[in-house]
């Protein structure tokens, strides 16, 4: 019997896919549970225009993140904090502020759980923080901590 996943099963497939099982575990468990739907031929062509939908938002989505990484390379982010002797911060910038920072000064949207610090900044300085924006696309963002008056 050949069904239609609808949702994820352990040990047959993910959402979407068209898999064979055997004729009793698809009556008696896949279709009750809502599982999976039997592959008629309108099941199939509407299983193929979401998957058609669904690459075509992909495509989109990975447009807009290089495009984004794009302009990251023309908005270096100045942040001021205040800080102690030696240039030592009180605290540190997280990926927040960064964030935050680049919303305010280019109207950029970049979530912060986005932006990836390999070490907290705790010192002035110029640096170079990665920015992964999803579809193996990363963007380098230019920051610049910079003393509070």
């Amino acid at each position: 019997m050949k069904v239609i996943l609808q949702q994820d099963v352990k040990g047959q497939g993910k959402k979407g896919e068209m898999i064979e099982v055997s004729e009793g575990y698809g009556r008696n468990f896949l279709l009750p549970r809502k599982l999976a739907v039997p592959a008629t031929a309108d099941a199939i062509n509407t299983m193929n225009l979401k998957e058609k939908a669904r690459k075509a938002e992909e495509a989109r989505l990975k447009a807009e993140a290089q495009e984004i990484a794009g302009k990251l390379q023309n908005c270096p982010v100045k942040l001021s904090a205040k800080a102690g002797n030696g240039g030592k911060l009180f605290g540190a910038v997280t990926n927040k502020e960064i964030s935050e920072g680049l919303k305010a000064q280019y109207g950029v949207d970049i979530p912060k759980q986005k932006i990836v610090l390999d070490e907290p900044i705790k010192a002035y300085g110029s640096y170079q923080v990665k920015a992964k924006l999803g579809f193996e696309v990363s963007g380098t963002v230019y920051v610049t901590v910079c003393e509070e008056k």
